[in-house]
């Protein structure tokens, strides 16, 4: 009896908890749980400073793990942007995350080795700092509206060089803009190489404001958050923690860069774009694909002959940086065929040009270049020969895409890669097959080498006599 009892309650629990399987709401629930747990990682830091005193109070909730939100970021900003100064810096880094300063930082004392020397100084001699570990990244994102509203200016992006330039005055509100590119594939650049170049430039900004006698507000942040969060079925799947798991981000694809007339004329992508000046690297990705609106192509020219393409850089090495790649397009009789090539590619700076010979960057007219490395390090197969040697310069494209003649639309047409048929797959199998072409010939040759006795011992006839010759 006891026993039936018991069996009785286990079915009545397992019916109950199909029962509330088969509720329509209960996947809505574990999604929503889910997604909040999937927004708790879409943070990034935010460091605030000031040359005015008394702006903000310590944050009370800045413990381990405590994510801001939108509504306590208003909380801290408010008082700043009502009573300190109206002239606001926003740093914009591609990706930033507290890990940064933890690995690139000074620490222990050991300030010289820091990434962020400027960036301490800076708030040491800050009257007024504030800084928050992790910001919900919707915070952030709509963080440049939020100061345009609040100072009643629009936002202006500028440079070192166009800083320079401005005349701020401190009664008058200005919300400045600056980009840090800093992505995580930063190419031939190490992670701390990118952010000391960062740090040298909010030091150069902050050096100019200081110069005029500017008072100011400034913060830097991120675009967005360092890691890619995981799909929210998947989260829902299973929310344990999967320790052997690899979360892979994906890679970031910009638009080629287009110039047009009344036309798309000229193509170029590049997955990464570097170039090195006295062996200092500097990755043009991001300032190159990244925004096409501040990508200065002035000079650039086409015609079905000749195609030139121009990409100037403001403040690049402490100067105006040009690259032009020239392109010609001739008739070739015997391959009854038009065929384009990369004349030379030249960078101009300071009132000198280095040359770059590019001509095996060719093919033909109707179809685009592509090659896995265009570059003038030997490592990556030496495309472009600088024109005198040594060279101060270096460049490389990883990825490397272009087309100038036969465009149509904003896509490349099928593209002539620099790969060459031989590749070496295939000279592996042919001399794999050579080899053993050679053992199976030399094999035959020995069977059909053997021959048979003339003679064979008869049990019924004489027995063969061998004469012994001493």
């Amino acid at each position: 009896m006891m026993a039936a009892t018991a069996v009785d309650r286990v079915r009545a629990g397992m019916r109950r908890s199909l029962a509330l399987w088969r509720m329509p709401w209960l996947p809505l629930v574990m999604v929503a749980a889910a997604a909040v747990a999937v927004a708790s990682e879409q943070q990034v830091p935010l460091v605030l400073w000031s040359s005015d005193r008394d702006l903000w109070a310590p944050a009370a909730d800045t413990h381990e793990g405590h994510i801001t939100s939108d509504m306590q970021l208003s909380t801290y900003l408010d008082p700043a942007l009502e009573l300190g100064p109206r002239n606001v810096l926003l740093f914009l880094q591609d990706k930033l995350s507290i890990e940064d300063f933890t690995a690139y930082g000074g620490v222990f004392g050991n300030k010289q080795d820091s990434a962020f020397s400027n960036l301490e100084n800076a708030l040491d001699l800050a009257p007024s700092s504030l800084v928050l570990p992790a910001v919900d990244w919707y915070a952030v994102s709509t963080l440049t509206t939020y100061l345009q509203e609040k100072l009643g200016a629009s936002p202006l992006h500028v440079d070192l060089a166009t800083l320079r330039e401005l005349k701020l005055n401190a009664s008058l509100p200005a919300l400045l803009l600056i980009r840090l590119p800093y992505t995580a594939s930063s190419g031939l650049m190490a992670p701390k190489e990118v952010l000391t170049g960062n740090d040298e430039v909010i030091g150069q900004v902050l050096s100019v404001l200081k110069s005029e006698d500017v008072p100011y507000t400034a913060a830097l942040t991120a675009v967005r958050p360092p890691r890619v969060a995981r799909d929210v079925a998947l989260v829902a799947g299973g929310l344990g923690r999967q320790l052997l798991q690899r979360q892979s981000a994906s890679p970031m694809i910009f638009s080629p860069v287009s110039y047009n007339d009344t036309a798309p004329r000229i193509l170029f992508w590049a997955q990464n774009f570097s170039v090195a000046y006295r062996d200092h690297w500097k990755d043009l990705t991001s300032l190159t694909f990244g925004d096409e609106d501040r990508l200065n192509l002035t000079g650039s020219f086409w015609n079905e002959s000749v195609a030139r393409l121009v990409l100037t850089y403001e403040q690049l090495f402490g100067t105006t940086v040009t690259f032009r790649f020239i392109l010609a397009n001739r008739f070739y009789p015997v391959s009854a065929r038009h065929w384009f090539t990369l004349e030379r590619l030249e960078i101009h700076s300071n009132g000198s040009v280095a040359y770059f010979n590019a001509s095996q960057v060719t093919g033909p007219s109707i179809y685009s270049f592509h090659c896995e490395y265009v570059s003038s390090l030997n490592k990556n197969g030496n495309l472009l020969v600088p024109g005198t040697q040594p060279s101060l310069w270096q460049m490389t494209f990883q990825d490397f895409q272009i087309q100038a003649f036969n465009v149509t639309g904003e896509q490349f047409s099928y593209a002539s890669d620099c790969a060459g048929f031989f590749s070496p797959g295939i000279w592996m199998g042919l001399l794999t097959s050579l080899f053993m072409l050679f053992i199976f010939t030399y094999g035959l040759h020995m069977i059909l080498s053997l021959k048979t006795m003339d003679r064979f011992d008869d049990h019924k006839g004489p027995a063969i006599a061998l004469t012994q010759i001493v």
